[in-house]
């Protein structure tokens, strides 16, 4: 193997690392927090996912340079692991827009673009300590709008658990396929 192959090689593994796992975790966070309603950390979450989906196409591209240059595209394992990588691209694509859908449904009306995080420092009269829980929607008509948002962040919070819970089984097939080499 030579020091290309190598450093590819390398830089395919660093990606897969780097950028799958940091993806995997916020998928799989986000459900807890549309059920809290923390729309501040659903948006970190948010913009987690969009940054580490564009980084793991590294991986891709990674993936498909080190198979030309070991010749391996006649391999079946290689075609289904390039297969299940774009059906999960194409996931989590489904997912950044659900976490978008749970986020409009949550954020009440006129909420500033970044709303202060559970961490921010207490507000001045407050004891330290004290929660700062995500914004809650208007519990002033139960059966209006609040109600809508909640069932349509239901609905996103079933939809990105379900497909996250798929994506990240899809990756555990891909380092299967890659470890095992059938």
């Amino acid at each position: 193997m030579s020091f290309t192959d190598r450093l590819v090689l390398w830089l395919h593994i660093g990606f897969a690392i780097f950028a799958i796992g940091p993806v995997a975790l916020a998928i799989s966070s986000t459900p807890r927090y549309i059920r809290v309603r923390d729309v501040a950390i659903l948006r970190y979450l948010s913009r987690i996912t969009v940054i580490f989906t564009a980084a793991s196409l590294l991986v891709f591209i990674f993936g498909l340079v080190l198979g030309q240059l070991d010749h391996d595209f006649g391999h079946a394992w290689l075609t289904v692991a390039m297969t299940l990588f774009v059906v999960a691209i194409v996931l989590l694509v489904l997912v950044i827009r659900d976490q978008r859908r749970a986020i409009k449904a949550l954020a009440p009306a006129g909420m500033p673009p970044e709303a202060p995080a559970a961490s921010d420092p207490p507000a001045e009269g407050e004891a330290p300590g004290t929660a700062h829980p995500g914004p809650q929607p208007p519990a002033d008509n139960p059966g209006g709008e609040a109600a809508v948002a909640a069932h349509v962040a239901a609905v996103e919070r079933g939809r990105i658990a379900a497909m996250g819970g798929v994506v990240n089984l899809i990756w555990l097939v891909i380092l299967v396929l890659m470890v095992w080499r059938p």
